[in-house]
């Protein structure tokens, strides 16, 4: 899942304590250091040492200090999402995400610029008149990174695999709900049969898997796609290994028929620690930190060689309450409490949340505050709720609406359930989200003038209670693509998990009718002002039901080295995001700096070098008198 992950405020630097060093002592580490600069010849690329630093790190040994592998041009990304699958069957987090975008080609891509419908592993498609069939024209130039050609039959069984095996359907099912049947009679062509017409045929964001590899897999729901490496895709990039929470490597695909990426390697290195990334980002041993708070960014704005991306985003944030989580065949899951299911409890809570102060405080500014489910920079589908919808900031109001719902307090305060228990509620935080432990301290604050109580759960891996229906509140988001379809289906009755052991597609197991019939109205309708209308009249629902609180829609922060990468690629290209995009264009585009690689990097530009050896060269004679004169005095002893 697309959750956010946030990082913590910067925190000063500890002074170094200083350390009396021998005079000789100190002359002879000069020499030793002078000495190594010249032995290795230019000095080492910031990319050279971030990726001799991750080495390092693997081993267990401190960062930096170790020499340069190669000369290789290292592009290494700093996340903290763990990885949930490699299997795009099964994937949904949004490194996941990120790499199966990387690693596959899907038949359409998003235009980095505003975000329409470009060739991928299709170069054309038509519909027929009734919009029932869709024929894609595949490219001929794509191939598997083993050699083998990629063809329309590698997509015809991608599509059939989740038709019929619920298991494959687990991530992406959505998209091939309404597929009758897929064929692909030559090489180049792909025809899609509908039930009945989808609107988002030019936007299947499902990636095409080798037929040759993916058929000898046996248990779909139980092949995470991560013990055997390289792993065969035709995306621009191909994984080579992976260690859990530690790395992700990826090496540029060379027969990607749009041109191979031009950095060496891609490596995503886990950090559980935002100041952690923030520190490697400054010593240059990564190249990239994304979902910084605002401190960190503020930080960052003026250091050297660092560029600072600040940009409306492409997610929510938001606060999900347990619907009482169940599975499709009506079983139970979890022990969400069952206050949650009276509306007027939802409602007071909400309305108990200060999102201007969320983005104030919390955020600082970089962030608008929430209210509809889709972000503002998706025009087209944004939505408010009218002055007389709104949820408005009144605990005065909240609190009387509880006491005529029946929710009375005691005398200690408390606010009583139905059951004459106080209402004391948990939510699930994430445990390297700072801005989930920011907002959890106002819940906390604003809940208790209600008399409410609030536990705070923070957890790194908040998936298996989530996915449990173990919790009571969460704190949720997603990364929202162009085409708003995948989003909105999450929330579907359809993506509930099938039993209480089968997985599912849902985020937060919403079940609800009004929503469905909407979500099947814009499923089908190819206009696009119609379409946006019946969208928006969801999100409507979804912000009535109270189940999905949107809070905020915060910026996306984060920031890159200059001396590492010359130039990348953000979506939308004005004021967009690097992180997270929907494509490989950040990566696929990055170029590095100039002087990267074996030439040196920017930041310890040539002439401080040869300052360096030059002064190694006195310090080696300076070590060398000193070490005539303490023989002459021995000698003399003696």
């Amino acid at each position: 899942m697309a959750r956010p992950v946030l990082p913590h405020r910067a925190r000063p630097a500890l002074p170094r304590p200083r350390t009396r060093v021998p005079t000789a002592a100190l002359l002879a580490a000069t020499l030793v250091t002078a000495a190594g600069v010249l032995a290795y010849g230019p000095l080492p690329s910031r990319p050279q040492r971030a990726h001799a630093a991750e080495i390092a790190g693997h081993r267990g040994a401190a960062s930096g200090g170790q020499a340069p592998r190669g000369g290789k041009k290292v592009l290494t990304v700093a996340v903290r999402q763990s990885v949930d699958s490699l299997s795009p069957f099964l994937a949904q987090s949004l490194v996941s995400s990120t790499i199966h975008r990387l690693a596959y080609e899907y038949l359409t891509n998003y235009d980095p610029k505003d975000g329409h419908a470009v060739p991928g592993f299709a170069t054309a498609w038509k519909s027929s008149p009734d919009k029932l069939t869709w024929t894609y024209t595949i490219r001929r130039n794509s191939m598997w990174s083993d050699g083998v050609r990629a063809t329309a039959e590698d997509a015809a069984w991608t599509f059939r695999k989740m038709m019929t095996d619920p298991d494959a359907a687990t991530a992406n099912g959505s998209f091939t709900a309404g597929f009758a049947k897929v064929t692909a009679p030559d090489p180049t062509t792909l025809v899609v049969r509908l039930k009945e017409p989808q609107a988002n045929m030019t936007a299947l964001d499902v990636p095409i898997v080798p037929e040759h590899v993916w058929d000898k897999v046996k248990d779909f729901a139980a092949f995470n796609n991560d013990t055997t490496f390289p792993i065969v895709g035709n995306g621009p990039f191909v994984v080579t290994d992976y260690k859990v929470d530690q790395y992700v490597k990826l090496k540029p695909n060379r027969t990607f028929w749009r041109g191979a990426p031009k950095f060496d390697e891609l490596d995503l290195k886990y950090y559980k620690d935002g100041d952690a990334a923030v520190a490697a980002l400054r010593k240059g041993e990564v190249s990239f930190v994304s979902n910084l708070t605002p401190a960190q960014t503020s930080a960052l704005e003026h250091a050297k060689d660092i560029k600072v991306n600040d940009a409306p985003g492409n997610r929510f944030y938001a606060l999900a309450t347990n619907p009482g989580a169940r599975a499709r065949n009506g079983q139970r899951l979890g022990d969400g409490n069952p206050a949650l299911l009276d509306p007027a409890v939802r409602r007071a809570l909400f309305a108990s949340v200060d999102t201007g102060r969320l983005v104030r405080s919390v955020f600082e500014g970089h962030a608008a505050a929430g209210s509809g489910y889709l972000p503002p920079r998706f025009g087209s589908y944004f939505w408010q709720p009218s002055a007389r919808q709104r949820v408005a900031y009144d605990p005065a109001r909240a609190a009387a609406d509880l006491e005529r719902a029946g929710y009375r307090t005691d005398r200690h305060g408390r606010r009583l359930g139905k059951d004459g228990r106080p209402l004391d509620f948990r939510i699930l935080c994430h445990a390297t989200d700072p801005n989930d432990k920011a907002v959890s301290q106002y819940l906390q604050e604003w809940w208790a003038k209600l008399g409410i109580g609030l536990k705070v759960e923070c957890l790194d891996n908040v998936g298996d209670p989530w996915l449990a229906g173990d919790y009571d509140l969460a704190f949720d988001g997603w990364s929202v693509s162009p085409d708003p379809d995948y989003v909105l289906s999450i929330h579907t009755c359809g993506a509930l998990p099938a039993t209480r052991n089968a997985s599912g597609a849902t985020d937060d197991f919403i079940c609800d009718r009004s929503y469905d019939r909407l979500y099947a109205r814009q499923s089908t309708e190819y206009d696009p002002a119609a379409r946006a209308t019946l969208v928006k009249r969801m999100e409507s629902r979804l912000y009535d039901t109270g189940y999905m609180n949107v809070m905020a829609y915060p910026n996306a922060m984060e920031a890159y080295r200059t001396d590492q990468i010359a130039s990348i690629e953000t979506m939308p290209s004005k004021a967009g995001n690097i992180w997270g995009q929907d494509g490989y264009w950040s990566w696929w585009s990055a170029a590095p700096a100039a002087g990267a690689g074996r030439t040196g990097g920017s930041s310890v530009s040539r002439d401080v070098a040869l300052g360096l050896a030059a002064a190694a060269l006195v310090a080696a004679g300076l070590v060398v008198l000193y070490v005539l004169r303490r023989r002459a005095t021995a000698d003399d002893r003696e």
